[in-house]
């Protein structure tokens, strides 16, 4: 599964997994998730998570979120759900609970303990997904942001000149001033993107796809598109794009322009419709 920007989970506490497994002791998963064969009939069935050998263990919350399920069944005893945003991680075969319905919990937070095993199952809005492959993103993402932390805020060199930036402070100050508004009036469609302007990004985007610029690195609260080193001349094509556009918005909406603009280009984009 290849996880879109929305299903990226952030968990700043380190813990990407349910438990902390013992010094020198790798906790072994004992069921996996999808058809499998019952070891004693041979029938096969569809197991919906997947369970780890582990035995009374305290288990944590992943990320910050609220307790949204607590009950008791049959088949898999006492569980408990807990919702992140739009998933929900239950865990099934627990001994005690130690967080309660509508209770919320931080990432890394005790909020239960195991029975003699441990059924985890994962929902995102709505729908099963495999927990093993939601527990790698979370891996993955912490390990990113792990990089992030040594390399600054990012691992892409930004340093790539730009023709704005001579006007870079006095463009930041308008952005502050009528950004608020520029976002309004696209909405309500008191101004809209010139056509060359948006077919020029979507050939940009269309590109970046096309090269598998996109999901490069594993997505971050920083680089939540993931994109690496080789998609910055792409990404400054849109950043120029975007800004020459807030410029143009300026200049057509509000008769507001750089103090660098000389006479001629201020009455050509008077003239503009």
């Amino acid at each position: 599964m290849r996880y879109t920007e929305e299903m990226i989970l952030r968990s700043s506490s380190g813990y990407c997994m349910p438990f902390e497994e013992p010094i020198k002791q790798d906790v072994q998963m004992s069921l996996g998730y999808g058809e499998q064969k019952n070891p004693v009939t041979g029938e096969t069935f569809f197991h919906h998570g997947i369970d780890f050998s582990v035995n009374h263990y305290l288990l944590s919350a992943v990320a910050t979120g609220t307790v949204s399920a607590i009950g008791s069944d049959a088949e898999h005893g006492i569980y408990q759900t807990i919702r992140y945003g739009k998933y929900e991680v239950t865990y099934r075969h627990l001994s005690n609970v130690f967080a309660n319905f509508s209770q919320s919990v931080k990432a890394g937070q005790t909020i239960a303990i195991s029975g003699d095993l441990l059924h985890m199952e994962v929902r995102f809005d709505g729908e099963e997904i495999n927990p093993l492959e939601f527990l790698t993103m979370l891996y993955g993402n912490i390990k990113a942001l792990e990089h992030n932390s040594q390399m600054g805020i990012n691992e892409l060199d930004m340093n790539i000149p730009s023709p704005y930036d001579t006007d870079r402070q006095e463009i930041e100050a308008l952005m502050l001033r009528f950004l608020p508004s520029y976002f309004e009036d696209l909405q309500q469609g008191a101004y809209s993107l010139p056509e060359h302007t948006e077919q020029s990004l979507r050939n940009i985007f269309s590109l970046g796809a096309s090269k598998h610029y996109f999901y490069e690195t594993m997505p971050s609260m920083a680089n939540p598109l993931g994109i690496g080193n080789r998609c910055m001349p792409l990404a400054t094509k849109v950043q120029n794009l975007l800004i020459a556009d807030f410029l143009n918005y300026l200049a057509m909406r509000h008769q507001v322009y750089l103090s660098t603009m000389d006479e001629v280009l201020k009455k050509n984009s008077k003239s503009k419709p």
